[in-house]
């Protein structure tokens, strides 16, 4: 009996309860924003309560796994992670013009989505091997290649919000392990020059007959609606227009709970998945917009505050890069909702309906709770 009390409390030692608390009370606020985006308590609400309940699972499942077995299978799942994805170029499953699933008879994955946890797995190990070594500039360069190889064959799916959320969880593990900013100054010159240059001829450049080489037509046409959305507003700029309305009839106060005209009239789009936060917003308004914004701050910060207090450079570098992918999921998706950004198709973590996100959310708290659970005791 004595060993069964100690393996429960084992088991429960390494929840990490401020971050719990966070999850539990996102989760809440992320269920009645969806009873309100579809109307009722229709299918769409009992799966997204199933999928929370799933990623609660794995979050815990992971939490209680030691950071140094997470971290030895780490080479392991990023090698199946880039094989799956050449199998998706090769017999991957076509669907609305993009090929991002693989049918494997008994299931249907998207194995994109793992690589946003199998990247950071593989280039926090990497670090890890050199760090008993100084890291040289050669080391960057191949956690480069590692990061570019996955999100080049995602972005040829086409996939560009996949794409990015991958490039900027394992950007973050090369950044923390001490990547000398003097690299950063050409993309940031390059980065800089391209977005002056188009703002600049816009007019020239957005016509239909230009080839942008680096992107799909859809993919050109969502950034050109972005700078000009009454360009297309019955097309391409109609999911930004919309939200865009939704947010600003929100006021201070919002219309209250059930009562947003623009969700119950259906005109926005995917008010489900990547819309959601309009809904959000015209509910419940500028306040209720803060509010959420401090919550997903606080979450994002307590995983700071792991990775601060990890023993290992793996458990730092994989800590840091699960807290600002959870970040730039919040960035992207608000900044596409309110027309600062186009529109890339990354779910609102925690509100957005769909079990894979949410797997890998639930993955990525796993492990920021198993890397703080498995920590010295601060007397030894």
């Amino acid at each position: 009996m004595k060993l069964i009390v100690q393996a429960v409390r084992r088991m429960f030692a390494v929840l990490d309860w401020p971050m719990l608390i966070l999850l539990v009370v996102m989760g809440l606020v992320g269920m009645a924003t969806m009873h309100s985006a579809v109307g009722n308590t229709d299918w769409r609400f009992a799966d997204q309560l199933r999928n929370f309940l799933l990623a609660f699972g794995v979050m815990w499942a992971v939490a209680l796994m030691r950071p140094a077995w997470i971290m030895r299978w780490g080479p392991l799942v990023y090698v199946i992670g880039v094989g799956l994805l050449v199998a998706v170029m090769l017999f991957g499953e076509t669907s609305k013009g993009a090929t991002r699933w693989l049918n494997l008879g008994i299931a249907r994955i998207q194995p994109s989505e793992m690589m946003k946890i199998a990247v950071p797995l593989m280039l926090a190990w990497y670090f890890q091997r050199q760090s008993a070594n100084r890291i040289r500039i050669l080391d960057f360069l191949v956690a480069g290649v590692l990061l570019l190889v996955p999100a080049a064959l995602i972005i040829e799916q086409p996939d560009l919000g996949t794409a990015l959320l991958v490039l900027a969880s394992g950007f973050c593990v090369i950044y923390f392990a001490g990547l000398p900013f003097k690299l950063l100054i050409p993309a940031v010159l390059a980065g800089t020059l391209a977005l002056g240059t188009l703002v600049a001829y816009e007019d020239q450049i957005c016509q239909p007959d230009v080839d942008w080489v680096v992107l799909h037509d859809y993919q050109k046409y969502r950034v050109c609606v972005l700078l000009n959305p009454g360009s297309d507003p019955l097309g391409k700029g109609f999911h930004t227009i919309q939200s865009m309305i939704a947010v600003g009839s929100g006021g201070l106060y919002g219309k209250g709970y059930m009562q947003g005209t623009q969700t119950h009239l259906d005109f926005i789009p995917e008010r489900t998945t990547d819309f959601i936060f309009a809904v959000f917003a015209e509910e419940f308004g500028l306040y209720g917009g803060v509010t959420l914004l401090v919550l997903y701050a606080l979450l994002v910060l307590r995983g700071l505050t792991i990775t601060a207090r990890a023993p290992t450079q793996f458990g730092r570098l994989l800590a840091g890069a699960m807290s600002m992918m959870m970040f730039v999921y919040v960035f992207v998706n608000i900044g596409m909702v309110t027309g600062v950004l186009p529109v890339v198709g990354v779910p609102l973590p925690f509100m957005s309906y769909g079990g894979t996100a949410l797997m890998t959310l639930g993955v990525a708290c796993g492990l920021l709770m198993s890397i703080g659970a498995h920590q010295p005791r601060p007397d030894s």
